[in-house]
């Protein structure tokens, strides 16, 4: 017998096993009890190396992210994996990409390897309207949500307050006198359209309409990111300033404004998003806003082994971001 089978017996999460086995004042009378009554209808007594988490445990946690190729999810997945190794623990990695029948899919997978808990990176794991995939992997292990937000029993939420970074960027491009401001982003996701609330909300702060068309959705894609861009200069349409919700979004805006001879920051400053090293390799280097990848990686590994040691964790962590000044832009 394992802690999935107690847990399900119980009728109860592994993250409560764990608590009851850990002496953790935590849990209901009750429910200590049912659990209790489970274990020694059983008849086994977990062992020291088990205890952590509850009963022979893997000492292996899941992790996924949507497209391992990219930039700010390759870096996620070898810090986690780092922090992890540091506890004695390994992890199995699935690509998911962003189907959500392919998402469900690889959960299913990892859940079957009986992994101990799972992390899942970007919120663009939580669904607009249905998040079972989520809930039941939850029922069965603690689940790590980085950069998501989501309300559901046994999930643990780590996130960027990417609103308010994304609030003051705008107010510091005003105070340098940018007013039009043009906006590029990829997804709508939940970090996504926290982005996009906190441009938006910053404009109207500002007393600036929001004008529909300086705000561009577009693909990862270098060539429809120059095409947008120029688009919008050939048409005469006046913007003083880009930001970016992505630092590849801006690194591409900046191509398009060199073509056309525009000079960064001199004409037009640019902005981007995520700190990742491709703000280094860009000429000129690209400013952009640190969402602390790093931070919220070894929080989520932190808040998980928290969980195994049955002490009480809240199941929403937010850290603030911070502007890291380089060429395209200084306060």
């Amino acid at each position: 017998m394992n802690i999935y089978d107690i847990a399900e017996r119980a009728g109860v999460s592994i993250a409560t096993v764990s608590r009851v086995l850990n002496g953790s004042p935590n849990v209901s009378t009750k429910t200590k009890a049912k659990v209790l009554g489970v274990i020694e209808e059983a008849g086994y007594t977990p062992n020291v190396f088990a205890r952590g988490l509850g009963l022979n445990t893997m000492k292996m946690i899941g992790v996924l992210c949507t497209d391992v190729a990219d930039i700010f999810y390759a870096k996620a997945v070898s810090v986690i994996e780092n922090a992890l190794r540091q506890y004695g623990y390994d992890s199995l990695l699935c690509s998911t990409g962003k189907n959500i029948e392919d998402k469900q899919k690889y959960i299913d997978l990892l859940l079957a390897k009986r992994v101990d808990a799972l992390i899942l990176i970007g919120s663009i794991f939580k669904e607009e309207t249905d998040n079972s995939h989520i809930e039941k992997a939850a029922a069965k292990v603690p689940t790590v949500i980085i950069n998501g937000l989501i309300d559901v029993p046994n999930t643990y939420c780590v996130t960027c307050d990417e609103y308010q970074a994304m609030y003051d960027q705008v107010i510091h491009l005003n105070k340098k006198g940018c007013h039009d401001i043009l906006y590029l982003y990829d997804v709508e996701s939940y970090s996504g359209l926290q982005k996009l609330n906190g441009f938006k909300d910053a404009l109207k702060h500002c007393g600036f309409g929001v004008n529909p068309k300086l705000i561009a959705k577009v693909d990862k894609d270098m060539s429809q990111i120059e095409a947008t861009v120029i688009e919008l200069l050939d048409a005469d349409i006046h913007f003083s300033a880009i930001i970016a919700s992505e630092d590849q979004l801006a690194i591409g805006a900046m191509h398009a404004l060199q073509k056309k001879g525009l000079r960064i920051p001199e004409d037009i400053p640019v902005i981007g998003f995520n700190n990742s090293l491709l703000c280094e390799c860009a000429m000129p280097k690209l400013s952009s806003v640190d969402n602390m990848v790093e931070t919220l990686c070894n929080t989520a590994v932190n808040v998980l082994t928290d969980v195994f040691d049955g002490k009480t964790v809240t199941n929403k962590m937010t850290l603030s971001a911070k502007l890291v000044e380089r060429d395209t832009f200084k306060l």
